[in-house]
């Protein structure tokens, strides 16, 4: 077992071999919130393949413990391994301890545990405190975990109410917001439908559904010209 300084230089060395800086000045560009140095540029694919594979080592649980970590891809590749754990337990705590060092959208969005699948109504209670929590990025997660996991049999109206229920100044919050309500319009249109009609959303979140709904594949001509007409002017 290496000691936790080699481990990190072994596994930023390997990073940084898979580098491409094309796509590393491209990825600047999208995830404004992370400082350039930050980030190698570790193409996805690549990086999930790399997980995979150390997923399976020893040292992978030694990496969990490794908070903060420097680079932007060792943030990913940490979620990426959470990703593959199969005991319950053991992901909704690595989850919880990973969640509050999310610094960016990317990255929040980037990984759900298979296993939580299996464990609807424990996730969803954890998914409720997390939208209560004041760090923009758990908020986030989960609203994305109750889009993600609960918009097919696993849907119950409340779960749309809370999405609806929140109020931030944040715009990754809002914006994972109006994402939630365009999926569940798309998917759930009965019970979702009147928070638009309704104009029960923050402004930009109303606005910003339309938007996303008219820009699905999933939601149908007559409808997007249905929602056009529901959009709310300023002034």
């Amino acid at each position: 077992m290496k000691d936790d300084r080699t481990l990190d230089e072994m596994i930023q060395k390997e990073l940084f071999a898979m580098q491409d800086i094309k796509y590393k000045a491209f990825h600047e560009k999208l995830i404004p919130g992370v400082e350039p140095e930050r980030i190698i540029g570790v193409r996805t694919p690549e990086l999930r393949k790399y997980a995979r594979n150390f997923s399976r080592k020893p040292e992978a649980l030694a990496y969990l413990k490794r908070l903060p970590h420097k680079y932007y891809e060792e943030n990913n590749l940490h979620a990426f391994i959470i990703e593959s754990i199969k005991d319950y337990d053991e992901a909704m705590e690595e989850t919880e301890r990973f969640l509050p060092y999310i610094d960016n959208w990317a990255t929040c969005d980037s990984f759900s545990p298979k296993v939580f699948k299996k464990y609807p109504k424990q996730v969803y209670e954890k998914a409720k405190k997390w939208m209560e929590s004041g760090h923009t990025y758990t908020v986030r997660y989960g609203i994305g975990i109750l889009m993600s996991n609960f918009l097919d049999e696993e849907f119950l109206p409340e779960m749309a109410e809370r999405v609806a229920a929140v109020r931030s100044e944040e715009y990754y919050v809002n914006m994972m917001c109006a994402w939630y309500m365009a999926t569940a319009l798309a998917k759930q249109e009965e019970a979702v439908l009147p928070y638009l009609t309704e104009k029960r959303l923050p402004v930009w979140v109303h606005n910003k559904t339309i938007q996303k709904a008219v820009e699905s594949r999933r939601i149908s001509p007559e409808m997007k010209m249905f929602l056009k007409g529901l959009r709310i002017r300023k002034g």
